[in-house]
């Protein structure tokens, strides 16, 4: 029996953890995940704010100036997505709810990776329809968006499907 009392469950993790323990190296391993994404979405982010103050900004195109109106508030939207775990722990700590706040926390993190790639995308379509003006922009942009779909979910997905026990 553990500390508080409970018998650990090996059946579904293969470890030898209470649903507390459980919890609490989910919450751990989540928050180091969301750390690498943080970083890149507020350089991103912070970056994309600059852009609207620079001189090159007033000669855009109506349909760059909407890519970047677009893009900023995704960019927005994944930076919010992205923190939100770390103000709901700070809001539900010591409520006894760990594990269901990791659950929480895996969604809005999994939302803003969403996100993430959604900013990444127009950030890359609008730089390269800046710099290039050329038709193979939205060929160049899909072969990038098809990579990191590659890398950020089939892979994982069919490590997933490959290796889980069942």
């Amino acid at each position: 029996m553990s500390a508080i009392g409970k018998e650990p469950d090996t059946n579904n993790t293969g470890r030898n953890e209470t649903e507390e323990e459980r919890a609490d190296r989910k919450w751990g391993e989540l928050i180091q995940e969301v750390r690498v994404a943080q970083t890149g979405v507020q350089i991103l982010f912070g970056f994309l704010l600059t852009v609207v103050f620079t001189p090159r900004y007033a000669d855009l195109a109506d349909t760059d100036k909407t890519i970047y109106i677009v893009t900023v508030v995704l960019g927005a939207c994944a930076t919010g997505a992205l923190i939100g775990p770390v103000s709901l722990h700070r809001l539900v700590s010591g409520r006894r709810v760990k594990p269901q706040s990791v659950e929480w926390a895996s969604r809005m993190t999994f939302v803003g990776l969403v996100l993430l790639l959604a900013t990444m995308t127009s950030s890359l379509l609008l730089i390269l329809r800046v710099a290039t003006h050329d038709g193979y922009v939205p060929w160049l942009v899909t072969g990038v968006v098809a990579w990191y779909l590659l890398c950020w979910f089939l892979v994982p997905l069919l490590v997933r499907q490959r290796h889980t026990t069942k």
